[in-house]
């Protein structure tokens, strides 16, 4: 097809798409509040007609919590129900409380395996009545991530797959190519010291992995509050935005 022809397609679905409404939909983004990470995402945020991975930086427990109390923060900061799918009933509501999540606005699936757990996401997200769907899933191939992207697209929905794995090697998974918007990974950091004794707001490395039209990036940020919300750590308070934000490769979608 000539370049002509291709831009006078381009037009056509651009049209179709401003009729239906789904053009500035598509272009609605959730800001983290953060402008150091805000700044590189494109349009300012999270794109909210798409789906989005995240999952803990190694393969314990205790990054696994720090994945989830993520989805849970961006998903406490959407307007309506929270869909959260899961096939292990082990969730703890008052975590996801804590990370501004009250439970008065989460639903919960429980599927008996994983390919129904991935329909359960695909329709939650085809509704176009919820804030956001959470789905804890192990296995995503590039046809199931592409499915739900197209099923967020349709709804309008926040989609978060948030990847939780059994065992060591089914981390390997993660170097497999994905529809997602973007990927996240989660590292816990020592919290910051106090000057009485007791424990500081935990501290967080997120790496951007992967930012479809955007660049990989690290941040050091406080973990989420009560309200959703992330900040830039206080260990950077007297350092350059750039230092926080450490490029670690370029991931153009």
């Amino acid at each position: 097809m000539s370049a002509s022809a291709h831009a006078v397609v381009a037009d056509l679905r651009d049209r179709i798409r401003q009729f239906d409404g789904r053009a500035q939909r598509d272009r609605a983004v959730l800001p983290f509040g953060v402008p150091e990470i805000d700044e590189r995402l494109p349009g300012g945020g999270l794109a909210l007609a798409s789906l989005h991975e995240i999952c803990g930086g190694g393969d314990d427990a205790v990054e696994a919590s720090a994945a989830m109390l993520f989805a849970a923060g961006i998903a406490a900061r959407t307007k309506g129900q929270v869909l959260w799918c899961l096939t292990r009933p082990d969730l703890f509501a008052p975590a996801l409380a804590q990370a501004g999540l009250a439970p008065g606005r989460v639903l919960y699936v429980e599927a008996g395996d994983e390919k129904s757990l991935l329909l359960c996401f695909e329709e939650g997200l085809r509704h176009g009545g919820l804030g956001a769907v959470v789905a804890e899933v192990a296995r995503l191939s590039m046809t199931a991530s592409r499915r739900l992207q197209l099923a967020a697209e349709a709804g309008g929905t926040l989609g978060l797959a948030l990847r939780r794995f059994r065992h060591r090697k089914e981390t390997e998974v993660l170097a497999q190519p994905s529809a997602a918007v973007t990927r996240w990974r989660v590292y816990m950091r020592p919290s910051v010291s106090l000057p009485v004794p007791g424990i500081g707001r935990a501290q967080w490395l997120l790496k951007l992995a992967r930012c479809r039209a955007g660049e990989a990036a690290d941040f050091d940020v406080e973990a989420t509050d009560a309200e959703g919300r992330i900040a830039f750590s206080s260990r950077l308070a007297d350092r350059s935005p750039a230092a926080g934000a450490r490029h670690f490769g370029a991931a153009a979608g």
